[in-house]
């Protein structure tokens, strides 16, 4: 009997889960279709913000997709879980749709609406949608409507989606490590960590080599380009890092992990966004969820997969903020002690800090 055909051996692979959310949210950073799909529609899908007029002639009939967050902005009645869905019309056109999803433009194009927001159930691919623009860095909006026999797109079905970041936490994995002795802390370690979703490396910095069976000082620190390299004044990112490092040396070591979730988790685009509307006036939290985003869109698994990896299993925070705490233990990490980390504020993180402290923080 004839053996089965074997494949070729230049025959590509399926992408995995992981493989299809990264091509979809490339997609959407090129302008280009995503198809998303599942057990009952197929949705053609383009993020608002890099929409052209030849995409949104292709959807037209469909709708816009924002965030309740952004709707509310707007003014617009929430109907529906998720997003709010409004109906494309027929004078659309890409730039006042990103007028709509970009509240910088607020002030300069301020006559909008009203707004008819559709009330019957939305399909899950909507709000799957709005998950994978900010999965690609972009403004959470999206124009959507039912696909027909149009050109091929990436496809994506709604539970990848939604599955994508906790997948991509199972393949977290240590890459690299390297003796980097810092002012104060010379006994340091640099432990690099790699995700397969092709996003950004985070770091541990270990001070001291900390033995792995007490619970160790840890702070958990999100990066931020403008404070920590730049030495923006308006938040206290510098200092908190510069401090906890300085404080772990003290203690006699402990672990600094350095994630890469800018800006709360909206990314660096999008938190120079927030600071053109906190130069109007509105507070951090404010102008995230003006932008359309959570106030904190953080994923703290990431800190936790990164202290089982080490061998860590409690820790003694280095935190003002108890929601971290909750965050932490949540993932699978023991919080025996929450350690505070204030710094005295100045004259342009006053207003940033008081923002922190109405959203919870101790300080």
């Amino acid at each position: 009997m004839a053996a089965p055909p074997q494949p070729s051996p230049s025959t590509p692979a399926a992408p995995s889960l992981i493989g299809r959310v990264t091509q979809a949210a490339i997609a959407f950073r090129q302008g280009l279709p995503v198809t998303i799909t599942n057990d009952e529609t197929t949705l053609r899908v383009f993020a608002v913000e890099t929409l052209t007029r030849e995409a949104l002639a292709d959807v037209m009939g469909g709708v816009l997709l924002l965030t309740h967050a952004r709707a509310r902005t707007l003014k617009i009645r929430l109907y529906t879980p998720e997003v709010a869905a409004l109906p494309l019309e027929g004078n659309a056109t890409p730039e006042a749709l990103l007028a709509l999803a970009d509240p910088t433009f607020d002030l300069a194009e301020p006559m909008k609406g009203p707004f008819a927001a559709l009330r019957e159930p939305l399909p899950d691919g909507f709000g799957a949608s709005i998950r994978l623009a900010k999965l690609a860095g972009l403004l959470p909006a999206t124009v959507a409507a039912r696909a027909t026999a149009a050109a091929p797109a990436v496809t994506v079905s709604v539970n990848d989606i939604r599955c994508f970041e906790a997948e991509t936490v199972e393949t977290l994995t240590g890459v690299t490590r390297a003796h980097v002795p810092l002012e104060g802390a010379e006994r340091t370690e640099v432990v690099a960590f790699r995700a397969r979703d092709g996003g950004p490396e985070h770091y541990a910095v270990i001070i001291n080599a900390p033995p792995p069976h007490d619970p160790v000082l840890t702070r958990l620190h999100s990066e931020c380009f403008t404070g920590d390299l730049l030495g923006s004044l308006k938040c206290d990112c510098g200092p908190q890092l510069r401090g906890a490092i300085e404080s772990i040396a003290k203690a006699g070591g402990g672990i600094l992990l350095y994630l890469s979730q800018e800006g709360r988790g909206i990314g660096l685009i999008n938190k120079l966004r927030a600071y053109r509307l906190q130069d109007q006036g509105f507070d951090t939290h404010e102008a995230n969820e003006r932008l359309g985003f959570e106030a904190d869109e953080r994923l703290y698994q990431v800190a936790a997969k990164m202290l089982a990896l080490l061998g860590y299993s409690s820790v003694r925070l280095l935190t003002n903020n108890p929601e971290k705490v909750k965050a932490l233990e949540g993932a699978g990490i023991r919080v025996v002690e929450r350690v505070p980390h204030r710094f005295a504020p100045t004259a342009h993180n006053r207003v940033y800090l008081e923002s922190k402290a109405r959203a919870g923080h101790l300080l």
